[in-house]
């Protein structure tokens, strides 16, 4: 569904806002009611709005956050009600059945390979996206399409910078999304279980991270790194992007040409190295001796299979970080020549650091089966996933507990014999058995992060550390759904979002407003907008898009009728 209003060209400043600020308050609209005039002018009354979220027992913040917003809705006239449900059924309805939702908290984790823009820049936003990548939204701009573009391929830093800014611009003149929080990463370990200088607090990540879980030391006899996840994991698929927890485990099984380091810059992992031959070729030498966990040994044509895999229609949520390569060559028996379509500023970050190397005799049987049907590679699940990780898959059952094994074999082993991930879905649950040292790396933590601090008082072994995400939360409304197409409805419910108090109310101060799909923790590319809630100046952005309150209840513009039903 297209928008009812031209979005900002790029580039466009927000002054309107501001403006919109001074004397908005002589000009509201009363949501008490309006003249029997006005009231005929009203097209149909807008339907209950429902706000989908985690449940409240995995994630009080969001749940309470959902609360708020809530709240400041429906002093604009609406009908709004929170629905909290298990995270699984929440991702299904999001990205599977994209028609059939209103509005959802949402959140895009802090992930290493997001520490280069591109990812949320060009694959959150671009219409390429809409229908089953990471544009879940529905969010369709030409102008934002172009810059997202332009930055891909601009290789001076200075003027790339300039590019993202104007991609932020857009974004906050046109609120796809509704942003609220960069919140920060609250984790904890027992030090008496792994030493304090093995731990490894990575840059817009924090503490729960690849370094951490690869290269934690053991105090004692305890070699079993115990970790916790609020909620289920959804799958264990390398062809699937299917939710943080999912990434966490992922990683430890799959392995990438490059990582992301502590430092925020990609780093060769598989790769001995990776060297530009000109703009747009590129030289990748791959490790020798690398193995499956089946015993098979890694080759250049699993390498080139792992990069080809994702390329089709199969892999939606991977496509777009491999859309740019135009072939894939073997340089003799150890590297492989990458010939990109054009030049790519984050191809070391978004792509090399992001693609997982799959074995060519486990998955090209099963893409040749599944090839001419509906089901994509996401929808696949291995009996026994199969990697060259430095963790091996010993047992898994996805709402239960993951049990990751040592893989010695590996030229990066780990120091934990085993990592394990529990799951617990209740935040109380999960911090009594960190008491009882049932946990001793509470990896997933969403409850009031003063209830761990006391903790650590009173146990000195506890030790607690945050970090500013590099992700962010956010309200998403569906674009596809009246009202939501109309760009005026959108920045009059943004208007009304106090992010003060929700970082303050729901996160108990441990997080930092957020303005930009840009995180505040990327500080080399985040643009700083202020913004200041204003009932009034919402009252007056619907009152001049034509919309009324009729006894309370807002209603569309004369003559708009209401076409759809709650979700």
């Amino acid at each position: 569904m297209s928008e009812t209003k031209t979005s900002a060209p790029a580039g466009l400043l927000l002054d309107r806002r501001r403006a919109l600020m001074g004397g908005a308050a002589a000009l509201a609209v009363s949501a008490v009611g309006v003249s029997s005039a006005v009231a005929q002018q009203a097209g149909d009354r807008i339907r209950k709005i429902i706000i989908n979220s985690a449940a409240q027992a995995a994630d009080p913040q969001e749940f309470q956050a959902a609360q708020l917003v809530a709240q400041e809705w429906r002093k604009l006239g609406l009908e709004v009600e929170v629905r909290g449900m298990p995270r699984p059924q929440l991702s299904d309805l999001v990205w599977f059945n994209r028609e059939k939702w209103d509005t959802t908290m949402w959140r895009m984790v802090g992930r290493p390979e997001r520490s280069d823009p591109d990812e949320v820049v060009y694959n959150l936003f671009h219409s390429s996206n809409r229908d089953k990548g990471f544009n879940f939204v529905g969010y369709n701009n030409p102008a934002y399409d172009s810059i997202a573009e332009k930055q891909r391929r601009e290789l001076d830093l200075s003027k790339r910078k300039a590019l993202i800014n104007e991609a932020q611009d857009i974004i906050m003149h046109d609120q796809p999304y509704f942003f609220l929080v960069y919140p920060k990463n609250v984790a904890a370990y027992l030090a008496n279980v792994w030493k304090k200088e093995s731990i490894v607090d990575q840059s817009g990540i924090g503490i729960r991270n690849f370094w951490t879980f690869t290269g934690a030391q053991p105090v004692g006899a305890q070699k079993d790194m115990i970790c916790n996840a609020t909620e289920s994991m959804i799958a264990l698929n390398p062809l699937y992007i299917s939710g943080a927890i999912d990434s966490w485990v992922t990683d430890l099984v799959w392995d990438r040409l490059m990582r992301v380091g502590p430092d925020g810059l990609p780093k060769p992992w598989a790769a001995e190295s990776a060297t530009w031959v000109n703009d747009t070729t590129l030289d990748v030498k791959v490790r020798k001796g690398m193995k499956w966990h089946d015993g098979k040994p890694v080759t250049l044509d699993d390498v080139i299979f792992s990069f080809e895999a994702p390329a089709g229609d199969k892999s939606p949520m991977y496509k777009p970080f491999v859309s740019n390569i135009a072939k894939m060559e073997k340089q003799g028996d150890d590297t492989v020549r990458f010939t990109l379509k054009e030049p790519n500023a984050s191809f070391f970050t978004a792509t090399l650091s992001k693609i997982n190397l799959i074995p060519k005799h486990v998955w090209e049987p099963t893409l040749q089966k599944i090839a001419g049907t509906p089901q994509t590679a996401e929808q696949q699940q291995e009996a026994q996933p199969i990697g060259s990780g430095p963790f091996k898959v010993n047992r898994f059952k996805l709402q239960e507990e993951i049990v990751l094994d040592k893989f010695a074999d590996h030229w990066a082993a780990p120091k934990a014999d085993r990592w394990i991930m529990r799951i617990v879905t209740n935040t109380e649950a999960a911090l009594g058995m960190l008491r009882r040292g049932e946990v001793n790396f509470l990896s997933d933590y969403r409850g009031d992060p003063k209830l761990l601090e006391d903790i650590a008082k009173q146990n000195k072994d506890v030790v607690v550390a945050s970090t500013v995400d590099m992700g962010f939360r956010f309200v998403a409304p569906n674009l596809r759904r009246p009202p939501f197409n109309d760009v005026n409805f959108r920045e009059a419910l943004e208007l009304v979002i106090n992010r003060n108090l929700m970082a303050q109310a729901a996160w108990n101060g441990f997080a930092v407003p957020a303005n930009s799909h840009v995180s505040a923790a990327l500080t080399a590319w985040h643009k700083p907008e202020k913004f200041t809630p204003s009932l009034d100046a919402a009252k007056k952005k619907l009152q001049d898009a034509g919309y009324r309150v009729v006894s309370g209840k807002l209603h569309y513009p004369a003559g708009v009728k209401e076409t759809m039903t709650p979700n």
